[in-house]
């Protein structure tokens, strides 16, 4: 679909004179070009570049305000919720209606928040979008200079985080109705080891705000020092993994071998961070009953290159923890060991930086409860520290100084940075045998906002990225990265929607026929309180019949007479002709509306994914020792047909009449070709276990053939011993 058709149907009524005037400008340059015979002058580059200044000063004017109003909103209600928390303990307590009506103020602002975010989105693509086809078509190159006049007025940079963080906070007042859970609020940070069941997904830049505000609705946010403002700087975690120069690290968690390690030095917030904590991640099989499990350690900053090169001892790392006898005596030895055996590994595999990844971090967690904890990593960026190249980064350090948590990392060459197209949303789940992770997050990870990416690791991709020409095997996602992740939205009962307010309610409520009239007007509207994208997404009005923007195809979840039935079925005046019409409009909208959505038109498949000359690509495959013995036991029941038809050849051939000891031969040639089979099908299926090599593993050709020849035999047999 063409970005102005997109833009149209995606407009906010209420910000649709704030828009980018995209078909103005498109039709401004198209004209001129024929009035001029495709000639494009200084004189008519000026008059154009002042119609693009002009609709950037319109858009970032806009965006500035709205901001604005948001954020004296944000502040207005946090007086009110704390007016209110204050009078809790008074003679005249707030009743759930004073909370109720924070609730929804509060929800009208994450509406505001997201449909600024997605006006900024939008319009910023506009931009884009009109430069180039300016660059293409006039053959004047703008690009480069308009993008300065845009990083000056950089409407869409605008960073939500503290808005979200605040919301986030008053919301779980408001919901607790003043009262939230109260625990650590590090919740986790100061376990040494943590086990969890963790899926990752991709998430667009697109979807980022919208995925926040939506999460911060069922989880707050979690702020490790409530007791200071938050700042950019505290949401930023970075890591400096280590490998030696054959990757074994790299090559052990790619293949998910058994014991693999990942080690790392990882530090929260800037460069001034004192404390970094020594990691290891080890990759555990689940056959072997255990989890994979991440331990760590604290060490001063200074103490680090000292203890890497294992001239500072782990006797002197925890004397000072042995003094204060703030932890027990079996948990100091425990960190001990593990400090032991990071330091003997380092040194014994002669282990250097070789990638560092950087990210900013929004977690979502009850303080001290750790069943669902959900992050979210943003503007994620791999580096390199090596020197594989003869390049020393690092000079001799254990991390290199040329950079801090200065994103995008503007200062570094190309061939060094790797800076990550999508988020990564991380889902950890502490659920007891049995038990169902909560509704909201199933909807949640099955939403259009989500990729999945099983095991999907930052360590992994930077090396196969940044190290590209050393490094034979890469990750199964690699080859894909060129591919859009972007889906048309579906219904959902996730949401961001205004509270319905009462007048709205009686209105819509008041005549059938009024509300269809209204559907329809909404529906074919240049704009609307949530846009048509949205209204696919959230399913605000139910029965429209709603599109969604996919290229090049229309995605109807609904068919085109839906309405019709739904009308039917209300004016039924008996429950056959009412159950009628229902069976009907199931049929209908099974055939002609559901599969529509689920498959639209056009859509092509791509079956099979290539690996980049002179690379594998690595798909990790989970074997367990009981997968050995399967094999073997299907191995001895194929030889004990093979020994079982050979008996039948054996006795037709010592007691059988001559006419019987020839038809035997089929039965001999059957027991010689299954036995044969079954040692080929056998040695084949182990080598590719050993291998861990991702094969279709059915044994298609085997039953067919010992049947095929049994047949044959029988058939043999009997026409042998016809007179």
């Amino acid at each position: 679909m063409k970005f102005g058709e997109t833009l149209s149907r995606s407009l906010i009524r209420q910000y649709s004179y704030y828009y980018i005037a995209y078909d103005d400008l498109k039709a401004e340059l198209e004209d001129n070009l024929q009035i001029n015979n495709d000639e494009w002058t200084q004189e008519l580059e000026t008059n154009f570049l002042e119609s693009l200044e002009i609709e950037l000063d319109k858009v970032y004017s806009f965006c500035k305000v709205k901001h604005g109003e948001v954020v004296r909103r944000v502040k207005d209600v946090q007086q009110q919720v704390q007016r209110t928390v204050r009078q809790l303990d008074s003679n005249n307590p707030p009743t759930e209606m004073d909370f109720e009506i924070l609730e929804e103020e509060l929800s009208d602002i994450i509406a505001d928040v997201h449909d600024l975010a997605k006006f900024s989105r939008l319009n910023y693509t506009g931009f884009q979008k009109i430069i180039k086809k300016h660059d293409k078509k006039t053959g004047f190159v703008l690009k480069p200079i308009f993008q300065v006049r845009l990083d000056s007025k950089p409407f869409f940079k605008e960073n939500y985080d503290d808005l979200v963080v605040k919301i986030s906070q008053l919301y779980d007042i408001v919901r607790s109705s003043g009262r939230p859970i109260k625990g650590d609020s590090a919740a986790g940070g100061k376990q040494q080891n943590f086990v969890r069941q963790t899926t990752k997904y991709w998430v667009h830049p697109d979807n980022i705000t919208e995925l926040k505000l939506i999460i911060l609705k069922h989880l707050p946010v979690l702020v490790f020092n409530a007791n200071k403002e938050f700042e950019r700087e505290d949401s930023a975690i970075t890591s400096i993994y280590y490998d030696n120069e054959d990757l074994d690290l790299y090559y052990g968690r790619l293949r998910k071998d058994e014991g693999a390690e990942a080690h790392r030095l990882r530090w929260y917030g800037g460069m001034g961070s004192d404390t970094i904590f020594v990691e290891r991640k080890t990759h555990r099989e689940d056959w072997t009953g255990e989890k994979s499990v991440k331990a760590r350690f604290a060490l001063k900053e200074r103490h680090v290159n000292d203890f890497t090169r294992g001239k500072y001892t782990v006797a002197q790392a925890f004397s000072k923890m042995r003094k204060e006898g703030k932890k027990s005596l079996k948990e100091i030895e425990n960190l001990e060991a593990l400090a032991t055996e990071i330091q003997y590994a380092m040194l014994k595999r002669k282990l250097r930086p070789v990638v560092r990844s950087f990210y900013n971090r929004t977690a979502f967690q009850l303080p001290g409860d750790a069943r669902v904890r959900i992050s979210l990593d943003t503007e994620l960026t791999m580096v390199r520290e090596d020197n594989f190249d003869g390049i020393d980064r690092t000079h001799g350090n254990w991390r290199r100084t040329d950079i801090g948590v200065d994103w995008p990392f503007k200062q570094l060459p190309e061939k060094d940075v790797c800076r990550f197209p999508y988020a990564v949303l991380e889902v950890k789940l502490q659920t007891q045998l049995g038990q169902e992770p909560p509704e909201w997050v199933r909807e949640l990870v099955g939403s259009h906002l989500v990729e999945p990416v099983p095991k999907f690791s930052k360590f992994i991709h930077g090396v196969a990225t940044l190290l590209n020409d050393k490094v034979d095997s890469i990750p199964f996602w690699l080859p894909q990265m060129d591919v859009d992740i972007r889906k048309p939205p579906l219904p959902s009962n996730i949401n961001i929607s205004r509270p319905a307010r009462e007048d709205e309610e009686e209105d819509y409520d008041d005549d059938d026929e009024d509300d269809s009239a209204l559907i329809d007007a909404m529906t074919h509207a240049p704009g609307n309180s949530l846009d048509l994208e949205e209204m696919v997404g959230y399913g605000a009005i139910d029965g429209v019949n709603q599109r969604a923007n996919v290229p090049g195809e229309h995605n109807i979840p609904f068919s085109e007479n839906y309405r019709y039935y739904q009308r039917k079925i209300r004016e039924s005046g008996n429950s056959i002709t009412k159950n009628y019409y229902k069976t009907i409009a199931f049929f209908d909208h099974y055939f002609n509306g559901d599969q529509i959505s689920k498959i639209p038109r056009g859509t092509v498949f791509d079956t099979e994914i290539r690996a980049p000359p002179g690379k594998t690509i690595c798909v990790p495959v989970r074997v367990e020792p009981k997968v050995y013995f399967a094999t073997e036991r299907t191995f001895l029941s194929w030889v004990s047909i093979s020994i079982l038809l050979g008996g039948v050849s054996t006795t037709m051939l010592t007691y059988g009449t001559p006419t019987t000891m020839l038809a035997s031969i089929g039965f001999f040639v059957t027991a010689l070709v299954v036995l044969f089979h079954a040692v080929r099908v056998y040695a084949t299926r182990v080598v590719n276990i050993r291998m861990k090599k991702a094969v279709d593993y059915e044994d298609k050709v085997g039953p067919p053939m010992v049947c095929t020849f049994l047949l044959l035999s029988v058939l043999f047999s009997f026409f042998c011993n016809l007179p």
